[in-house]
């Protein structure tokens, strides 16, 4: 059990890290090639070793939809295409503070995903989660805004890539909780299937784009260039990520993993000290802020569980005694 848990905690740091190392890494190689193409080739390679591991593993059978072929789209596109297009996109546009601001946006995923149950499910979360919420928003506009709130409302070039990335992150929360929606499936089978449909929208959306002129298809030359920063987000935020984060919340449970969303902004913010990027005290801040909301809530939450279950248990032993 010891190793479980283990391997688990492992598979969700890797991931959490790997997911705020890509944003610095995609920003270097935004110098070479566009955000689109960059990510159509990395999201097909990742496609194509996600469908040969699902083959091997599971076989065939694996790859029938059992009449959830719409959800799967839907759920895919979400996460393979408004994710990934937009905040690549939104970071692109934005230029170096861009890469804080993505990775800012996605250490909100367990707030925002508390809003959106509370707007569809009518889950309305405790008073004190909606205060860690509201703080965690307050360390995102720092970091978006670098403290001028008024400036940067005044700005429509950052605001617009702001609200991609966001527009994006909200994209993949809804594919994280549409995973409920096929619990008799593998973590890899839900992986592969939604990041071939999703990745199959992407490319069709891409060469619409590319019809219009706004980009072309890259050159030998540019993919060359790009190698070292495709392989890393092929292997690293690609196969391991999606599917060790999957594999990981299944061991932990969704409120551990949880956790290791706070390595997200922690390893962008090192990566950009080290890297040369310019760091300002606003994202040290606002990193802070949203650690803090995020690590109080959980705690929040583990308490309230537990005193529900001694209740529960209080309650049982007194209908054995009655």
């Amino acid at each position: 059990m010891k190793n479980n848990v283990l391997w688990g905690a492992i598979l969700c740091f890797i991931a959490a890290a790997s997911w705020g190392a890509m944003f610095p890494v995609a920003h270097a190689a935004f110098k070479y090639i566009d955000p689109f193409y960059f990510t159509i080739i990395r999201y097909v390679s990742v496609t194509v070793i996600l469908v040969a591991i699902l083959l091997w593993k599971e076989g065939k059978k694996a790859f029938h939809f059992e009449g959830k072929g719409l959800k799967l789209w839907f759920f895919g596109t979400m996460a393979f295409t408004v994710y990934n297009l937009l905040i690549f996109w939104g970071e692109d546009i934005l230029g170096e503070p861009g890469v804080m601001v993505a990775s800012i946006m996605e250490s909100l995923m367990p707030m925002i995903s508390i809003v959106i149950a509370w707007m569809i499910y009518k889950k309305r979360p405790h008073f004190f989660t909606l205060i860690c919420v509201i703080v965690s928003f307050i360390g995102a506009m720092l970091v978006i805004t670098k403290g001028d709130i008024t400036g940067f409302l005044g700005q429509a070039e950052d605001i617009i890539p702001s609200l991609l990335i966001f527009i994006a992150v909200i994209g993949w929360v809804v594919y994280t909780m549409g995973g409920s929606e096929f619990s008799g499936w593998s973590a890899l089978r839900y992986s592969t299937l939604s990041c071939l449909l999703g990745t199959i929208t992407a490319v069709v959306i891409v060469a619409c784009i590319t019809l219009t002129g706004y980009i072309s298809v890259p050159s030998l030359e540019v993919v060359t260039a790009t190698i070292p920063h495709s392989l890393f987000m092929i292997v690293f935020p690609g196969v391991i990520a999606l599917v060790g984060w999957n594999v990981g919340v299944s061991i932990l449970s969704p409120l551990n993993a949880l956790l290791f969303i706070n390595f997200v902004p922690v390893t962008t913010l090192t990566i950009s000290i080290f890297g040369g990027n310019q760091v300002t005290p606003y994202d040290y801040v606002g990193t802070v802020f949203i650690i803090v909301s995020l690590l109080s809530n959980n705690i929040f939450v583990r308490m309230i569980q537990k005193r529900e279950s001694r209740q529960h248990i209080q309650a049982n032993l007194r209908e054995q005694v009655s």
